[in-house]
């Protein structure tokens, strides 16, 4: 099956005034992939892939739609939601994603998002423990997943980089029109939200970026906004208000 005319795989190419890695996406987009293999304990088809000269040393993650385990609460096509998360935190300055395009691969159409290098003993808890120089990026991510109504942030999905940069993985559910927020990342709820990180989301709510919205259904674009205003009128982190908002398991 073709990609969408208007989501052909170089659409992150019209996108570079969002992102600051121009040349990740330009890799991503058009260079050829080879699978290396595929990653362990994914519910999904999940693989490591080579992106064009081995001598470059990019590598990526690639999950095609063929590989999706299939859901009751979300629609097939998980892999359009994790552009559409990389998409979001560009749009809002926060860079909490890896770079991420929609690809027709090896097994068909699926994202392709840049491989980081990490230390997987170094996941969230542990973040949030050794590292308070880092709680702000934390915090952008606590808002970034409310947002988007992450309904699976492990603690292994925040990724701490060779450089110390924080990123965020794994968004297929993400988006979901009904309010399921389910986070690791509930450690500064009450806490005041910084008018650095809630100034994006007025621009947000004044217009969804088209390449945004070509990936959600309305109903689910509305109820991003819903969620972004609720943020905007409150300015507080959420609380949990029972066990089933945090995932299982944890990492």
């Amino acid at each position: 099956m073709a990609l969408p005319s208007i989501l052909p795989a170089t659409l992150a190419l019209a996108l570079t005034d969002m992102s600051s890695d121009a040349e990740a996406l330009l890799a991503l987009s058009t260079a050829p992939i080879d699978i290396e293999g595929r990653m362990p304990n994914s519910s999904n088809a999940t693989f490591l892939v080579q992106v064009g000269d081995p001598d470059a040393g990019i590598k990526g993650i690639y999950k095609p739609l063929r590989g999706e385990r299939p859901l009751w609460d979300f629609p097939a096509g998980l892999y359009k939601r994790e552009v559409a998360a990389y998409l979001l935190s560009e749009s809002l300055g926060y860079h909490l994603v890896p770079p991420t395009v929609l690809r027709d691969g090896p097994l068909g159409e699926g994202s392709l998002q840049l491989f980081i290098d990490y230390d997987p003993a170094e996941h969230y808890f542990i973040i949030y423990e050794q590292r308070p120089d880092l709680h702000e990026r934390l915090k952008a991510m606590a808002v970034f997943d409310v947002v988007m109504n992450n309904t699976d942030r492990k603690g292994g999905h925040v990724l701490l980089d060779n450089d110390g940069a924080i990123w965020g993985i794994d968004h297929g559910v993400c988006f979901s029109d009904d309010f399921k927020l389910r986070t690791v990342i509930w450690d500064f709820a009450g806490q005041t939200i910084a008018d650095s990180f809630l100034s994006p989301l007025e621009s947000l709510v004044q217009s969804v970026p088209i390449a945004i919205a070509a990936l959600l259904s309305d109903n689910e674009i509305e109820a991003m906004l819903e969620r972004t205003e609720w943020l905007l009128e409150n300015r507080v982190f959420p609380t949990p208000e029972s066990r089933y908002q945090y995932p299982w398991p944890l990492l």
